[in-house]
Order: C-alpha cells, then structure tokens, then sequence
C-alpha cells in the first residue's frame, strides 16, 4: 500500500497525490508527432480503441449472440445496435477523463470516495474483471477442444500458461501488444464476414431487427438474453481500461494539445468500435440465419461449432469458427491483465508484479470453471459462460455513474466537461442501464424464477 499523502487541490476538487500516474511503466510512452499530417497523428493515437474493442468481442459475446439469434431470430439486433452506441459514448467520456485529469477512472473514483468507499468499489470492479476473465478460460478451452479435442478441463489448464505470453509482450513495449490484438481482431473480422455471406441471411429481416420492439422488454425470456448482450458489450472494466490506456500517448497537456487528443481518441473509439459492432451483429446474424426456426435448440458454442457446417452445407465453417474463437479468447485475455494492475493500483494504491496480477486474476476464474466443468460438462459451461455476463450488467452502474458525474463536472474537467446535450444523453443510458438491473435483480430474486 501507498505511503505516499494526499494532498486536496482545492480549485480542481482532486486528491493530488505526487507521482501518482496510471500504468506507469508505459505512460506517455508512445510519441505523437508534432508536426505531422492528421492522418499521421491519426495513427500514432489508433490503438488503445482496438484494446477496448477486444473486451465487446469477448467469448462471453459468442454466448450470449448465438443464443439471441437461435432462440429469438434477428430480434435482438436492436439490442446489439443500442449497446454499441452506448459503448461509444461512455468509452469516449472514459478517455476524456483520462487525457484532461491525467488520472484513470479508478483512481479518480477513489478521489472522489475515499478510502473505505475506494475499496468497496474496488472489490466490485475485481469482480466483474473476474466474470470478464471467466467468459476468456471457457472460451478457450472450448476452442482448444474443438479444433484439438482437447478435454475442456485440460484446456481450462492451458489457458492459465498465457500469463508468459503477456509478460514478453509487456517486455517489448505496449506498441506491439496493440498490434498483435490488431491482427487477431482482423482474423475475427474476416471469419465473420465469410460466415455471414455463407449463411445467406434474410436482409430485409436483418434490418428490421436494428429497431427496437416492445417484445425484448415485456418478454421476461429475451430480456434476460437482451441483459446478457448489454453485460457482454458494454463492459465496465473496458472504462477503467480505456482512461488508463489513453494515457500511453506522450501528447502536450496544454489546452490545445488536449483537444487534439480528444479528436483524434473519437476517432480511434470510433473505427474500433465499429468493428466490434459489425463482428458482434454477425454472431447473432449467424445464429439466427442457420439455426432460428430449424427446431434445433442451439443456446451453446459447442452446438453451434457440431451443427454449423452441416446446417450451412460448408466443411471449413465450423473450423474457422473455432479459429475465430481461440482468437477472441487470447485477445481478450491480454486486455484483463492491465484492467487488474489499473483497478488494483488506482482504487487502494497496491501494487504487485504483473505476473503474479495475471496468475490471481487467472486463477480466480479457472477455480470456478474447473468445478462447474467437473460436476455438470459443457451444458454447465455454457451457463457459467451466460450467467458471467449478466454478472457484468449487474455491476455497470458502479462503474458508469461516476464517470458520467466527474465529466459532467466543471470544477474537475474545466472546459472540457460534457456539454448539456451529452449530459442527457449520457444520463439516460445510465438510467436505462440501472432500470433494467433493478428488474432483473427483483426477478431473480424476489419471484425466485429464472428467465431462460
């Protein structure tokens, strides 16, 4: 724990602790060229976007799309479209945040809270990294097994060995992990869209599931699934991560120089998110044109996988499934070692080493998998791997009320706060997000019925 003093500045409302920065190691570690061309600076900024975009294509996405579109057609489409544009606007505010205090989320959380509420809020935001890293070993184990046949519980092992392949990308510097997640974004991009134009999917169906019906609300079914995409889309630990992240970029902390890097950082999200967006609609696109009013009950990544080419009439579809999948799980595996090092050192100022971060993290995950797995075989991964993003949902609101506050504050963002129109905005996603909790936490628990 830190024995550094906090000092109260009082004009910006901050606890000013000295020498105090996120990710230290790596912060303002990547040059932006002065002088350069907007396009040059573009890409000097691009990455920290597509880190983020990883976490809303996580194998916990997989389950929760494929089980939309098989159960419930392109309905849910609206849904992946809402969340998408809720994703946008807070990682946004998440890297505003970031490049004008110089502090991430977590660190201006405790700011705010102190010590005691810091902690709580802590224990929160660990608990979502640890369903995010659990939706990653199932995932990976169930794309070992499939493409190897490796035992899913031999694969749950494997998957704890990837700690040694983010201490060598952490050892030669955040550029090419950017680049590496890049790449395997890119080979999920293209499974995808193969996958899609394979399927032949219903357009005009297609565009009538981006708007919104009453039916995913009233019907208590899809609205458990609908949670389930929210929690796997919008992810709170990508808001930690994001207004660290940002901070590896060496621009000038003056006015100007903030405002550029607040253009360009849209940019970024933007493009990136995007990306997410497209890959997450051709996951439920899929699920929904190979298997929705077939008869098969298709709510898992392994039905999914055995029936694919044999429903789509293509050998190579189910194998380059799987590829895809091994992919969204590795990639996503790197970005919840850093949330962990962001959360642990911004809310209770702790820091371990991040090897043994990643095993902690890891093996808090693999725990849980293993048991399930154990006692109830793939149908009790498949839950695990459902119930882990509403775990997510469920924590949203402790992650996204005090990013909108400290935005919206003039005394802690200067002229760079949220301007009205984006405070609205801004405040009814966190009212939709909360209301939507709030009903499924009185169902489950108050009525004692499932939703599935």
């Amino acid at each position: 724990m830190s024995t550094q003093s906090d000092q109260l500045d009082k004009k910006s409302g901050w606890l000013r602790a000295s020498g105090s920065v996120s990710l230290e190691e790596v912060n303002s570690s990547i040059h932006i060229p002065k002088n350069a061309s907007g396009f040059r600076k573009f890409l000097a900024f691009a990455g920290p976007g597509m880190l983020v975009a990883v976490g809303y294509i996580d194998p916990g996405n997989w389950a929760t799309s494929i089980a939309g579109g098989a159960r419930f057609g392109y309905t849910l489409l609206a849904v992946i479209l809402i969340a998408n544009l809720i994703a946008i606007l807070l990682q946004n505010l998440s890297a505003r945040l970031g490049i004008v205090t110089g502090r991430d989320l977590a660190q201006a959380t405790r700011d705010s809270v102190g010590m005691k509420g810091a902690v709580i809020l802590w224990l929160l935001a660990e608990l979502a990294i640890i369903a995010t890293d659990l939706a990653e070993v199932i995932g990976s184990a169930i794309a070992l097994n499939l493409l190897f046949g490796l035992p899913l519980i031999g694969g749950i092992l494997i998957t704890t060995l990837d700690v040694f392949l983010l201490l060598l990308l952490q050892k030669k510097g955040f550029r090419l992990i950017e680049s590496l997640i890049i790449v395997l974004m890119a080979t999920i991009f293209g499974v995808f869209v193969f996958e899609v134009i394979i399927s032949r999917p219903d357009i005009s169906a297609v565009l009538s599931g981006y708007v919104p019906k009453f039916e995913i609300v009233s019907s208590p079914a899809m609205l458990f699934v609908s949670l389930g995409i929210l929690g796997a889309t919008v992810m709170p630990h990508n808001l930690y991560l994001h207004s660290s992240i940002i901070q590896t970029r060496k621009f000038e902390r003056t006015e100007k120089g903030r405002r550029e890097a607040i253009k360009y950082s849209q940019w970024d999200s933007g493009v990136s998110l995007t990306i997410a967006f497209l890959i997450n609609s051709s996951i439920l696109i899929l699920g929904a044109a190979a298997f929705y009013g077939t008869g098969l009950n298709v709510t898992e990544i392994e039905g999914a996988y055995q029936l694919l080419s044999p429903t789509l009439g293509v050998s190579i579809a189910s194998t380059l499934f799987a590829v895809a999948l091994l992919a969204s799980g590795q990639s996503s595996t790197i970005t919840g070692t850093l949330t962990g090092q962001i959360v642990m050192e911004g809310f209770i100022k702790f820091s371990i080493p991040p090897w043994l971060r990643r095993i902690v993290t890891r093996l808090l995950a693999v725990i849980p998998a293993l048991i399930v797995t154990w006692l109830f075989g793939t149908r009790g991964t498949g839950e695990l791997l459902l119930w882990s993003q509403v775990v997510l949902s469920l924590q949203l609101p402790f992650a996204i009320i005090p990013l909108v506050l400290f935005t919206s504050s003039r005394t802690k963002m200067g002229v760079f706060a949220n301007k009205p129109w984006v405070k609205v905005l801004a405040w009814l996603c966190v009212g939709i997000i909360t209301a939507l909790n709030l009903f499924l936490v009185l169902y489950l628990f108050v009525t004692g019925h499932e939703l599935g």
